[in-house]
């Protein structure tokens, strides 16, 4: 096996949670030797050099006019903030009013980045190409060199007839319900799947399988989820998948808990309530749950997110705009959360029960697959009561069995290390590339 350093490209998807994942592991095979390159989205310059990476970033609309310098994943934040009164919506009507401008904003992007892309990697010249998105990049797919696709959303994105439609939030118990979220998917998207497609193949690339906006790839694919919430008795994988029970990155810093909320009461828990980078967009949702909370007995560390100027905190709070979570997580007793990937694997990682308010995409199948297995509760984001958010809380918090039970699992999964099972199954595949050359 050659022992040349791999050149290794990564291309998050922009948004915090694959970019973040992507750092994970990429940081595992900087430590290596290896070269590691990221095109990601071009609100990440300098975010990414700091860390030790090479940046080749794109550009995945015009640049806005003015020489104003934008926040890392601003593309995604601008868009979910115009679009956030869909989350009110079922998840059956979000397919036609969120769903779908979502493909098409992903799409847009895809085409209008596909010159640079190119160009990227012609100056590169990776030996393996790791692509985090759920959207297929034709460039990635005509370079020579293999790529390997990360799953970050929930592994619903995986399909298959055993398991419920992803997006939809459904039970795994109850199909009466899928047949009509997946006809209803059909009606809403076959006419951009079919133009989408159409214009992969016009670049050279091979065909999408029906309804799928990225390929699986032949030489590897990883996939973030514990074994012990996975769908894979309901929907066996090929050998070609890999599953990291977690990415937990450890580029975060140290944090210590301020004296405000770690000296407490001994029946007061410490919680941490995060909706993710996008999630926490929404002012009116964050000040509705730091109101509720404050009446609480409890202590928060609440990560404020991007509109953090607008919020204000109860005086059993502190937080602020961007925390260090994977060293938060560990310290406190329970996690409320958006239901976004990282942070319900991160919170399976250190064996951590949850409350779940979805918002939108994937989040909704986290939610319930949590809800499903007793690892958490899943509430109505915008019409649960303050009477049921404290019921949950206190359901979690004295029940010892759960805390037991999910201890025990996250030392499962700490013990089997998805950082560097992602990390060695990418070198790999870069590897053998290398010996076919």
């Amino acid at each position: 096996m050659s022992t040349r350093p791999l050149t290794v490209l990564f291309m998050p998807e922009s948004a915090y949670g694959p970019t973040n994942q992507c750092i994970g592991i990429g940081k595992v095979l900087l430590e290596r030797g290896h070269r590691v390159v990221f095109a990601a989205e071009a609100s990440w310059a300098g975010k990414l050099t700091a860390l030790g990476f090479e940046e080749d970033l794109v550009d995945l609309a015009p640049a806005p006019e003015g020489d104003d310098e934008q926040d890392a994943g601003q593309f995604w934040k601008d868009f979910i903030r115009e679009t956030a009164p869909e989350f009110r919506k079922p998840t059956v009507e979000q397919l036609q009013t969120f769903i779908k401008p979502t493909w098409q904003a992903l799409i847009d992007g895809a085409m209008f980045c596909e010159p640079q892309l190119r160009e990227i990697l012609a100056r590169v010249k990776p030996d393996v190409i790791v692509e985090d998105n759920v959207l297929c990049f034709p460039a990635l797919m005509t370079n020579g060199a293999p790529f390997v696709r990360i799953v970050s959303c929930n592994p619903l994105e995986i399909k298959g007839d055993g398991a419920a439609p992803v997006f939809s939030g459904l039970p795994a118990a109850d199909r009466s319900e899928w047949a009509s979220f997946d006809s209803e998917y059909e009606r809403t998207h076959r006419e951009i799947w079919n133009a989408y497609n159409a214009w992969v193949m016009e670049q050279g690339a091979p065909g999408l399988p029906d309804l799928e906006f990225i390929h699986t790839s032949e030489a590897a694919n990883l996939y973030v989820f514990p074994e012990e919430a996975d769908y894979t008795n309901d929907r066996p994988l090929g050998s070609n998948w890999h599953r990291m029970d977690s990415s937990v990155r450890e580029t975060d810093q140290e944090y210590v808990i301020p004296a405000a909320v770690a000296d407490r009461p001994a029946d007061s828990a410490l919680i941490y309530l995060s909706l993710g980078s996008l999630g926490g967009a929404d002012v009116d949702l964050m000040r509705r749950l730091i109101d509720v909370l404050s009446r609480t007995r409890h202590r928060f560390i609440v990560s404020m997110g991007p509109q953090h100027e607008l919020l204000t905190l109860a005086p059993n709070m502190v937080g602020s705009e961007f925390l260090p979570q994977t060293k938060i997580v560990p310290q406190v007793d329970l996690v409320i959360t958006h239901g976004g990937n990282n942070t319900t694997t991160e919170s399976l990682h250190f064996g951590k029960p949850m409350i779940l308010l979805p918002l939108f995409w994937d989040q909704y199948d986290n939610a319930q697959r949590m809800d499903e297995l007793g690892f958490g509760v899943r509430l109505s984001t915008y019409a649960f009561t303050e009477d049921e958010m404290n019921a949950a809380l206190e359901k979690l918090l004295a029940d010892a069995d759960l805390r037991a039970r999910l201890e025990s699992i996250g030392q499962s999964i700490r013990a089997r290390d998805g950082l560097r099972r992602g990390a060695d199954v990418i070198e790999a595949v870069g590897n053998a590339h290398l010996e076919g050359v």
